[in-house]
């Protein structure tokens, strides 16, 4: 299958041109502030949205007003496709957590090229696939493994999807992430910085060495990647990881 270059969504550079030009006159390009809140949990998907930059976090919404992260999405993935699959509100709520780009298309526009389009439907498919690791995975870490080590991990899941170690998160955007007060993050980054794996912290950047930050994460952040990219290149859509850049690996 030979993909659209040039395009920063892996869904949608992975479509052979034909495909892609089932879409292409009905996308738009959108900016991702931060902080947006793209869609809240019940509201009607109007729009399936790619990113090409940034990271959408996808959040539960408790009757109580505390939140909790259940999934990160980059230039992997895309927003709002679970509605293909019939009209129904959508389930979550999701919040840019770094800024970017994205393209936008109206659902009943995708819906149509998603029926036509055996590629699209593939594409889709992996997508999905891929949040199934992260909605598995992140249940079971909640469950089991420590906060510091989980909030290690989803600062892992948001650097992948970006192309610098600094990242444009306050505490109490990992706080809602989490799901823990605020005086918890207060300890849990003095605690990640006595040990080197955040290096600096200024209001709402934090600063992390990517490496150090690995060890101490659960081991939830390495499996999950590794499962993710293992769909993604089956089925030949290019990896999302960012490669740090000094060009050093990840230990996992």
């Amino acid at each position: 299958m030979t993909g659209v270059g040039g395009i920063g969504n892996c869904l949608l550079a992975a479509l052979p041109p034909a495909d892609f030009d089932l879409l292409a006159p009905a996308l738009e390009t959108v900016a991702l502030a931060q902080d947006e809140v793209i869609s809240r949990e019940g509201d009607r998907v109007d729009y399936i949205l790619f990113p090409h930059s940034g990271a959408i976090s996808l959040m539960v919404d408790f009757a109580d007003g505390e939140t909790v992260a259940t999934a990160i999405v980059g230039r992997e993935g895309a927003i709002g496709t679970l509605s293909v699959f019939g009209p129904a509100p959508s389930a979550l709520t999701a919040i840019v957590r770094a800024e970017g780009i994205a393209s936008r298309i109206p659902s009943l526009r995708f819906h149509a090229a998603f029926g036509r389009s055996p590629a699209i439907r593939h594409a889709i498919h992996v997508h999905l696939r891929a949040m199934l690791v992260q909605l598995q995975r992140g249940g079971a870490c909640n469950a089991r493994h420590a906060v510091q080590a989980r909030m290690a991990r989803w600062l892992l899941h948001i650097r992948d999807r970006m192309d610098d170690n600094v990242l444009p998160l306050t505490q109490e955007a990992l706080s809602q992430i989490l799901g823990v007060r605020r005086t918890t993050v207060t300890l849990l980054m003095r605690n990640l910085r006595a040990s080197g794996a955040i290096r600096s912290e200024r209001r709402g950047h934090i600063e992390i060495d990517r490496l150090k930050l690995a060890a101490a994460a659960c081991e939830c952040h390495g499996t999950m990647r590794r499962e993710v990219e293992e769909i993604f290149s089956m089925n030949t859509t290019r990896p999302f990881v960012a490669v740090p850049s000094n060009g050093a690996g990840v230990s996992d």
